[in-house]
């Protein structure tokens, strides 16, 4: 009878345990719920209201104009959209962008995330506890952490132009394999 009551009983624990994982997934999504997902609707809402304001073809024009260039199109136009509107919203600038350059522009966008943090902490506040850990090791060593953020800045639009162009030939690459127009 012990047997069955210890058989028993570890199911109870094993059954509570699954349940408690569900919960606390639970849990995490009210905690979006309530605390990221407003922010995200004001902020796409403001987004909208910015571009109806200035008006699409400005915006298209702006949007042209920056990313004519593909130098541009993988340093400038990321670095405005991370600077002004911040993770995670900087990537609904793609939609300005012909359909050939979009995975480039989320794959060098999502790559600048970090390294726009030391200088312009705004822009990914979610990263802010890794940059401040640098930050706080630099500072314990004597060293600036001023020159770090701007190194780390400078590298990050070095490397977001690099794997911008990559993954641009990567597309255009597959969109001709495909049969698709370039």
């Amino acid at each position: 009878m012990d047997g069955a009551s210890g058989i028993m009983q570890y199911f109870g624990v094993l059954a509570a345990g699954f349940i408690g994982l569900f919960h606390k997934g639970g849990e995490s999504f009210v905690g979006m719920v309530t605390g990221m997902l407003p922010t995200l609707i004001v902020l796409i809402t403001a987004i909208n209201a910015f571009i109806n304001v200035m008006g699409q073809d400005r915006i298209n024009r702006f949007a042209q104009l920056t990313s004519k260039n593909i130098i541009l199109r993988y340093t400038v136009f990321n670095v405005i959209a991370m600077f002004f509107l911040g993770n995670p919203m900087a990537y609904t600038l793609g939609r300005f962008l012909p359909e050939k350059y979009k995975p480039a522009f989320m794959d060098s966008c999502i790559t600048f995330c970090h390294p726009i943090t030391g200088l312009f902490p705004h822009a990914n506040p979610a990263e802010l506890f890794v940059w401040l850990g640098i930050a706080n090791g630099i500072t314990q060593l004597g060293l600036p952490v001023s020159e770090l953020a701007v190194r780390y800045f400078v590298a990050g639009v070095i490397v977001i132009l690099i794997r911008g162009i990559i993954t641009e030939k990567i597309t255009l690459y597959m969109m001709k394999k495909k049969g698709m127009a370039v």
